[in-house]
């Protein structure tokens, strides 16, 4: 199997690890396959459509972000350089996990990529010099219907890595609505 699966607290969240070939020249993996995906993880139908890279340096923090349906997002995420630590919200309100989340380190060292089913709010933190994120989504952005949660909503409570660094923000994340105002509009479904 080219993917290892680890499960996460949130059942659909799944950590995937990748087979790694290296010796002294370097490595070679396969960061996606169709077909080793659906194996894997069980998931069959998820169509990916839209591919995004950003890049990113120490501290700054991206999130939480989410689509609402009818484009909610799925995303399948790694890091090509650098590291972050990586989460993930449950916004579903018929899930039983909704409210809680899960965070992991992503790293050109590990080579863990994130599955984050739609009906997830997504943010990182950059714990490198600089960070490469790269994710593939199974909609299209969607002005319309993108969402904002506070990186620091205390209900949340999310132990961002920061060890008393101040992380650099968006203005537009800076402004988030915090959990109880996000999430006003229609459930999220899906």
């Amino acid at each position: 199997m080219p993917y290892t699966v680890t499960p996460t607290a949130i059942a659909d969240v799944l950590i995937l690890t990748p087979r790694v070939f290296g010796d002294e020249r370097g490595f070679f993996l396969e960061s996606f396959n169709q077909r080793d995906f659906e194996a894997a993880t069980g998931l069959h139908g998820v169509r990916f459509v839209q591919d995004n890279h950003s890049r990113s340096r120490r501290d700054v923090l991206r999130g939480l972000h989410y689509q609402r349906p009818p484009h909610a997002q799925g995303k399948l995420v790694r890091v090509a350089r650098g590291a972050v630590w990586d989460v993930a919200v449950d916004i579903r309100r018929d899930s039983p996990t909704y409210g809680r989340w899960v965070g992991v380190e992503l790293s050109d060292a590990n080579q863990r990529m994130l599955w984050i089913p739609p009906g997830l709010a997504h943010g990182f933190v950059v714990l490198s010099d600089e960070a490469d994120f790269l994710y593939k989504t199974t909609d299209y952005y969607s002005p319309a219907h993108e969402g904002c949660i506070r990186w620091d909503d205390p209900t949340l409570a999310i132990d961002w890595p920061l060890q008393g660094r101040v992380p650099v923000v968006s203005a537009r994340d800076a402004q988030a609505p915090l959990w109880s105002e996000a999430l006003a509009w229609p459930a999220p479904t899906r």
